[in-house]
């Protein structure tokens, strides 16, 4: 009998004819290549290294992806957890599914957006400030962890709270907006008696 549940469990998928499966592991290939085309090719194997040896590798920001830095005590005051585990779910929600690093040294998140987004969401970025809030782009760089490193350990490594399921799978800016007026709107709101 255990052999006949271990057969089960290693049934393939069966698609439809018209639907493309792509095992997991060629996403995350596929999704670190297409985060190391942000480096000029001489430095992608020198980023590479950084993943194995030390989990994170510095990336530049603005070129594929921006990032909005988003302090911790922000989604605290929307969940009213400090669980890691109950604040990466919340983001999933909050930004349906869209790519969240969390930096736990400083209880920062950064979700990842469209290069764009610093300059088209100017005049919000500016009134985030007042929160933390930053939206971070040319110029700027993210210490990204390596596609897998997907839990937090007890270690202050950054980990994707959010994991990036496929390249260029970014969270949309409205969401990240939406997001922030809400933490704002709790921060601001006195608690009733």
């Amino acid at each position: 009998m255990p052999n006949d549940q271990w057969h089960r469990a290693l049934r393939p998928v069966v698609a439809d004819a018209d639907v493309l499966v792509h095992p997991a592991a060629d996403r995350r290939l596929a999704t670190e290549h297409w985060l190391l085309a942000t480096l000029p090719a001489s430095s992608r194997d020198p980023a590479r290294l950084d993943w194995e040896q030390h989990e994170v590798a510095m990336l530049p920001l603005g070129t594929l992806f921006s990032a909005v830095r988003i302090p911790g005590r922000l989604l605290t005051a929307l969940t009213s957890s400090t669980h890691a585990s109950a604040l990466d779910e919340f983001l999933s929600d909050a930004l349906d599914g869209g790519p969240v690093i969390c930096n736990p040294r400083f209880l920062r998140y950064y979700a990842l957006v469209p290069a764009s987004m610093p300059k088209t969401w100017r005049e919000a970025v500016d009134d985030w400030r007042v929160l933390d809030v930053d939206c971070l782009g040319n110029g700027s760089y993210l210490g990204v962890p390596r596609v897998g490193n997907v839990e937090r350990t007890r270690t202050p490594t950054p980990y994707w709270s959010v994991p990036m399921d496929s390249p260029a799978t970014l969270c949309r800016p409205l969401r990240v907006a939406r997001l922030i007026a809400a933490a704002r709107h709790c921060m601001t709101t006195e608690p009733s008696s």
